[in-house]
């Protein structure tokens, strides 16, 4: 008895860490964080934490609410892919239909709680985003048009726009600006992911830039959106938003991503790629994190 009860806990246990999974945690660290720079970003007196609290919650419910769809659409790729043949729904520790009944309780949870709590602008905004990125993008542009990535980013360029709004109830130039800086910065980012991983997304019949385009095609346009991306994060000090803290750092993070892009495109190497890839989670934090120092430097000083 003792041992069946040791195994049960085990069981339930690692069930749980299986569910968890499915709500790309790492991911949504990414996200959470730049939504809630958005929200501190909004703040023009006081923080008011209570409403910082609830938005966050909603937010990080959704873009989980939205992973774990992604990975019920997905799992027959993801069974084809050596990157993602060990997920939950692939080796079988989780039914799909558990999958969906779990993302549709954090998805009426998140909007419900949005909706009361905090406005209803952020929820409406929210269920957009999953909607764009749990259907849109995973459904149809995914296995569509080599720009699948580019178009799916809107979802993904939400949360700095979604934490102003939970803060303001209003969309402004400000976050629109932060929208567009992970617009942009999403297709070499995951460009980057797609050369390195050529032959994953090939074996599995995805139209990524790579694949249909070619390597040396992906590389270029990596480096010329690493262009774009770099002029964006010079916007928010250009029209005021930001100051010389942010400006420095902005330049120097963002000449090494342009530069590493730039090698990336002579070099060919897919060591370059995956570095660039690791490079460019770090880079986007950096950028929102000297968003953040500026402001508040700014306001104590």
């Amino acid at each position: 008895m003792q041992n069946s009860s040791i195994y049960s806990t085990g069981s339930f246990l690692a069930i749980v860490k299986e569910f968890i999974a499915l709500t790309k945690p790492r991911v949504n660290l990414l996200i959470m964080f730049t939504a809630i720079a958005g929200m501190l970003l909004a703040h023009s007196s006081s923080l008011n934490y209570e409403l910082i609290f609830f938005a966050s919650l909603g937010i990080g419910l959704a873009a989980s609410a939205a992973a774990i769809i992604n990975h019920v659409i997905d799992q027959k790729i993801d069974a084809i892919m050596d990157r993602t043949k060990s997920r939950p729904l692939v080796n079988g520790t989780i039914k799909p239909m558990h999958a969906i009944y779990f993302s549709l309780f954090l998805s009426c949870s998140s909007i419900l709680m949005l909706y009361i709590l905090v406005n209803t602008l952020t929820a409406l905004l929210t269920l957009s985003s999953i909607i764009i990125y749990s259907f849109i993008y995973s459904v149809y542009l995914k296995n569509l048009t080599s720009q699948n990535i580019v178009i799916g980013g809107i979802a993904g360029a939400m949360p700095p726009l979604l934490g102003w709004t939970s803060i303001t109830n209003q969309v402004e130039p400000f976050p629109l600006i932060l929208f567009l800086i992970i617009f942009l910065w999403t297709p070499p980012h995951f460009w980057a992911l797609a050369v390195y991983k050529y032959e994953d997304y090939k074996k599995a019949a995805i139209p990524m830039l790579p694949v249909t385009h070619g390597c040396d095609f992906t590389r270029l346009h990596i480096f010329l959106y690493s262009i774009l991306l770099f002029c964006i994060t010079l916007f928010p000090y250009l029209l005021g938003f930001s100051g010389l803290i942010y400006l420095m750092g902005a330049i120097i993070f963002g000449l090494k991503f342009t530069v590493d892009a730039y090698i990336l495109k002579l070099t060919k190497s897919n060591k370059r790629a995956i570095g660039l890839f690791k490079y460019s989670i770090t880079y986007l934090a950096i950028i929102f994190a000297l968003l953040l120092i500026d402001n508040y430097w700014y306001i104590n000083f």
